[in-house]
């Protein structure tokens, strides 16, 4: 898609206060919404003031390194219309010791068509995500905690994950343990429950670092 030029100067405070709340990280056309052509990011590369990370998303040089940029990469690599999801979401939210190999991404449901050239190591899921099925972690969205474990349980992650993260969340307040009757279902396959003042409790079982395929 062109992207329409922009007849202001180029304004480096304005291109710096997008890329502040992205970890630095901006694209080509938040660049040129900011008055900066291609040719003058050509020009600043070469004078190492940005560096370009993939294509169309580049990254101010000097600016303090975050925790998760690649997450960002991604985000913005979806045009900010991804939530990470999924397992993902489960090591965003403290949720989970897994060490998943791959990022999980939900895009919306619309997009199931498009071909998209995806990133190595991104799995991708094609889903409508409300507003307040949203949360954020630092600058980039993530799937809130009772929509992280439906997913979950509607793509059949692994039980033990799924429980240990149900239980952490209910023992934590986060969600009530009758709020999400699809993972109950779900983990009641698997697992015998006990029933409690606050709902349903699943017997624990001591937590292993554990690498999705």
């Amino acid at each position: 898609m062109c992207v329409a030029p922009n007849t202001d100067k180029p304004s480096w405070d304005r291109l710096y206060e997008v890329a502040a709340v992205q970890d630095g990280h901006f694209t080509t056309r938040q660049a040129a919404q900011a008055g900066y052509s291609p040719q003058l990011l050509v020009k600043y590369l070469k004078s190492e003031r940005i560096h370009r990370v993939c294509r169309g998303i580049y990254r101010i040089v000097h600016y303090p390194a975050g925790e998760h940029e690649d997450l960002v990469v991604l985000w913005l690599w979806s045009g900010r219309a991804g939530v990470f999801s999924h397992e993902t979401a489960l090591t965003l939210h403290e949720l989970s010791d897994a060490l998943p190999a791959r990022v999980q991404m939900t895009l919306p449901a619309s997009w199931r068509q498009r071909r998209l050239r995806v990133p190595p190591g991104v799995v991708l899921h094609h889903a409508d995500v409300a507003d307040r099925e949203r949360a954020w972690f630092g600058p980039v969205p993530v799937t809130t905690v009772p929509r992280t474990l439906m997913d979950c349980a509607d793509s059949s992650v692994a039980p033990d994950l799924v429980r240990d993260a149900f239980e952490d969340a209910a023992d934590r307040g986060i969600v009530d343990r009758d709020s999400v009757p699809g993972v109950i279902a779900y983990l009641k396959r698997f697992f015998s429950a006990t029933r409690g003042t606050s709902g349903p409790r699943f017997r624990s079982s001591s937590r292993r670092a554990r690498r999705q395929p």
